[in-house]
């Protein structure tokens, strides 16, 4: 209880330090870009209309107001993908500063995953764009969407800070995670529906070792049918994230001290 405490107050006395970080990557984000901060929300909304006339032929015939469907999901896969890649890269990013003054090594993790979120919720304007312009039923449940923000926010800080420390001693974790990142997409039923077309070993397999079909599952419940999550969705990914997050500081906490011999 001490030591979490002291953890606390330590995160506190470098806030300012984690606000100048995260101003920093959204700023060399969109440097010497004309359209700048634009970008957070046009970007998505690119994408997400070449997925659409990309699946909706292969995919989503069956899906009714697909790009919504759609959107609702990948924004948190893009987020997820952003984070924990940027994240991963944090501590390594910084050496040089890191041999030079005393800084708490997850403030860059933690911040890389925070410019991140920041970036997806600026990215909620071309979700609202897409629902107005395919006459979209706006929910009131939308409004319970930072609960699933958060909770995956928590889960990849804690992914974020594994990462980061695995990155450290064993630099080809950045190819074998970039491999497992598209396998995870395709495990995910961001462009599909996981309905009686696949086998029920999938189902199980989805829903029960899939971390981001919990995030997801609520967000399209949130935003595309416009239900309270059910108790299983919803409870199971707050523990998830806060198991990831647990298993992330731990690691990070346990080899922290030894970064700087290898960076």
């Amino acid at each position: 209880m001490d030591l979490l405490r002291y953890r606390i107050k330590t995160l506190f006395k470098y806030k300012d330090l984690l606000q100048e970080l995260v101003a920093r990557d959204l700023k060399l984000k969109y440097r010497r870009s004309f359209l700048g901060y634009i970008w957070s929300v046009l970007n998505p909304l690119l994408t997400m209309i070449v997925l659409t006339i990309v699946f909706t032929h292969l995919l989503g015939k069956k899906i009714e107001n697909y790009p919504v469907y759609l959107f609702s999901g990948r924004m948190l896969y893009d987020f997820l993908k952003a984070s924990t890649t940027n994240a991963m890269k944090s501590v390594v990013g910084n050496a040089s500063l890191l041999r030079k003054v005393y800084v708490p090594k997850y403030i860059f993790t933690l911040a890389k995953v925070t410019s991140c979120m920041v970036d997806m919720v600026l990215s909620l304007g071309a979700l609202f764009i897409v629902m107005v312009a395919t006459g979209s039923k706006f929910h009131l449940t939308i409004f319970l969407l930072p609960l699933v923000i958060l909770q995956l926010y928590i889960f990849c800080c804690g992914l974020g800070f594994l990462l980061a420390q695995l990155n450290v001693f064993f630099r080809d974790i950045q190819y074998i995670y970039s491999v497992v990142l598209t396998a995870w997409m395709y495990f995910t039923p961001i462009i599909y529906q996981l309905d009686d077309r696949f086998p029920r070993w999938f189902h199980i397999a989805v829903k029960g070792f899939n971390p981001m079909y919990y995030y997801i599952a609520q967000s399209r419940d949130l935003i595309y049918y416009g239900n309270i999550p059910g108790p299983r969705v919803f409870w199971g990914g707050w523990l998830i994230a806060f198991v990831m997050l647990a298993i992330g500081v731990w690691s990070f906490q346990r080899s922290k001290d030894k970064f700087i011999l290898y960076i």
